[in-house]
């Protein structure tokens, strides 16, 4: 993505639709909107699918599911959490550090989102801010960036060699600027998970102990959003759809037809 006026690390949404329509244009890419599927089935007049809109239906041979996993964030259940008394938001809601000023705040998950709002939080916010996760964060190198884990991921899909290490075998989080400079000033240090939550915070059974909070922001990850292809009756693995192991792209019910992009 080409750098914009006044852009440093994160581009702005504005900036990522100037981008994208730039794209558009330059491939001539045949993009109709607003459309939005309702649905996909087998066609019945055909060997392909069809699938149907608010615009009406389409036929297709193949079809590219490439609805991401925003739409459908993960919460865990963890014993309390209906009776903690105060706000209790997803990744998916966090916008700035400015709307928890003066707060006690409890960061929950392991990863990029828990580390990066970990990281605002603590620099740009009065109040008190505690990361808490399953294990020790895992940082990946410091040299190691966007370019260089699509790489890896690409040769994993192009070659599933079991033997070969993926992304996930160098660690859980990008050392983008913001989270190297929390880290190194020492405003990264993850707690052990708690056990439960209570009206005001959270608790650890063994040792005893308890800590307040205001706010819990958990950074627990997404399932793939695809209700759309309910109707198609997808086997299942681990409550995600399964997929070929020669091209972990396609699904294994319908060989060509499908695949899937999550």
């Amino acid at each position: 993505m080409p750098p914009g006026k006044g852009i440093s690390e994160t581009p702005s949404a504005d900036h990522v639709r100037r981008y994208l329509e730039a794209y558009e244009q330059r491939y001539r890419l045949p993009v109709r909107r607003p459309n939005t599927v309702t649905g996909v089935d087998r066609d019945p007049e055909g060997d392909g699918f069809r699938v149907v809109t608010d615009q009406g239906s389409w036929s297709a041979r193949v079809v590219i599911s490439a609805t991401g996993t925003w739409g459908r964030p993960f919460w865990p259940r963890y014993p309390g959490m209906a009776t903690f008394r105060g706000h209790q938001l997803h990744t998916q809601h966090y916008r700035r550090a400015d709307d928890f000023q003066g707060a006690r705040v409890l960061v929950v998950g392991g990863g990029n989102s828990a580390a990066q709002i970990t990281a605002d939080l603590a620099g740009r916010h009065d109040g008190t801010v505690t990361w808490l996760t399953l294990r020790p964060p895992r940082y990946l190198p410091d040299d190691v960036d966007g370019r260089a884990l699509f790489d890896i991921a690409t040769r994993a899909v192009r070659n599933p060699d079991p033997a070969q290490k993926g992304v996930a075998s160098l660690g859980d989080i990008v050392a983008v600027p913001t989270v190297r400079a929390a880290r190194d000033r020492g405003l990264l240090n993850a707690q052990p998970m708690f056990d439960r939550l209570t009206s005001t915070g959270v608790a650890w059974d063994d040792p005893p102990r308890r800590l307040d909070a205001d706010v819990m922001i958990w950074c627990t990850g997404f399932r793939p959003d695809i209700p759309h292809l309910a109707a198609l009756g997808l086997t299942r693995h681990h409550g995600h759809p399964a997929t070929d192991s020669n091209l972990p792209t396609r699904s294994v019910d319908h060989g060509m037809g499908v695949r899937r992009r999550l």
